[in-house]
């Protein structure tokens, strides 16, 4: 059998370095983005369960609500994932085949995927090297007249120059579309992130700042938008599966259109609702944290978050510091084993997008086309910041992390 036309040769992967033990480690591992969850999020999934209704019903319609009022937001859709908040928004925008999309360099491989899905051609700007969020003089001097949108990404829960993002769609007649998977709690000049776009896109992933395990929501102005939506996250019924099977008698669907299984269930909305309850308290505590490591860790060659902007909410959804081997003595990479070696988990956001070697093949992408992205890119590292660490968590990553540049291996 012949190889798929578009298969990308798979490079061996290298080869693991040892994990040697550090001297001063932690005992028990500490997972990065354990989520905060409490026995209110088990009580109402123990009564999804108890109702013999897991699938899309009321909890679903609740949250939704609920979230859509948080937001301050007319119209929210639950789905089953950030990645389909975003292919549904392009296609509801009318994004297909010949249009070009411009999004972010440093992002998750599922911001460019949902473009690819929705038939048109993503378009790759860089970001600004203080903020890492995407940087709108790149995305001016890549306009075509074939550019049809703009996904920006609120990265790590820190808002984007959104003045002048707006004023590049108005001025081109362009679509927004938010991706929000970072940016629950985000605002800029008072005005939440999501709400800026035709459409805002976010992510209840596992490790979130809100999490129903996997899930996601579009946030929507226009109610036809809204109702586009629904149809499409369902294969495109008139009816939901409440609608139709619930106690109020049955009734027929009709299929309207084309459309995929995106659709949130009651079973994930249980904990989302719980979630959201807890959201500013949350927000608080990883505030707190973020102000910890800021204090803690300044003495020290690493690059750290910069501060938000006066006018602008920070999500404190990521805590993402810069090793430079030159400053550092120790390369991302060893920085990263080192903090393993002493049960410190933690992540990396992101390599840029053109650092896979598929964007590569399929559209001819180099890292170096935006050299911001690429050096964050190759020295980040994200270090544990979720609601549930406790003090004495916080103060084993920050000893963990003086260890990794300074302390001896054994």
């Amino acid at each position: 059998m012949s190889a798929h036309p578009h298969a990308v040769p798979v490079p061996d992967p290298p080869a693991e370095r040892p994990v040697p033990r550090l001297v001063g480690g932690r005992e028990s591992f500490l997972v990065f983005g354990k989520p905060a969850l409490g026995r209110e999020e088990a009580d109402e999934v123990l009564a999804v369960l108890e109702s013999g209704w897991l699938g899309t019903g009321p909890r679903v319609t609740r949250f939704e609500n609920d979230f859509a009022a948080y937001k301050g937001a007319g119209y929210a859709v639950g789905v089953n994932s950030c990645t389909a908040a975003l292919h549904l928004s392009l296609i509801a925008a009318g994004i297909g085949p010949g249009d070009e999309v411009i999004t972010t360099a440093l992002t998750f491989g599922a911001t460019v995927n949902a473009i690819i899905h929705a038939g048109a051609t993503p378009v790759l700007a860089d970001v600004d090297p203080v903020t890492q969020c995407i940087d709108p003089a790149s995305v001016a001097a890549l306009v075509t007249p074939r550019t049809a949108a703009i996904v920006p990404v609120h990265f790590a829960g820190h808002a984007c120059d959104m003045d002048a993002l707006v004023a590049l769609c108005d001025r081109h007649g362009l679509v927004l579309i938010e991706d929000c998977a970072h940016a629950i709690e985000t605002t800029h000049r008072d005005r939440p992130a999501g709400s800026f776009g035709r459409f805002g896109c976010f992510s209840f992933y596992a490790t979130k700042n809100i999490t129903t395990g996997e899930g996601g929501m579009v946030l929507c102005r226009d109610a036809a938008d809204a109702e586009r939506i629904r149809h499409l996250s369902l294969h495109g019924l008139s009816r939901d599966a409440w609608d139709r099977f619930g106690s109020n008698g049955y009734k027929h669907y009709a299929v309207i259109e084309a459309g995929f299984k995106y659709n949130m269930m009651d079973l994930a909305a249980a904990i989302g609702i719980h979630q959201l309850a807890k959201v500013e308290r949350h927000w608080f505590r990883r505030m707190q944290l973020t102000v910890c490591y800021d204090a803690a860790l300044a003495d020290l060659p690493l690059t750290l978050p910069a501060a938000p902007a006066t006018h602008t909410r920070h999500a404190h959804h990521l805590y993402p510091v810069l090793i430079d081997r030159e400053r550092c003595g120790i390369d991302r990479d060893g920085f990263l084993v080192a903090m393993k070696a002493q049960n410190i988990g933690v992540g990396v956001h992101y390599l840029s997008i053109a650092e896979h070697p598929y964007y590569q093949q399929a559209f001819g992408w180099r890292p170096e086309q935006t050299p911001h992205a690429m050096r964050i890119g190759r020295q980040t590292a994200s270090l544990p910041l979720a609601a549930n660490l406790t003090d004495d968590d916080a103060q084993d990553v920050i000893s963990a992390v003086r260890r990794a540049l300074q302390g001896p291996m054994q």
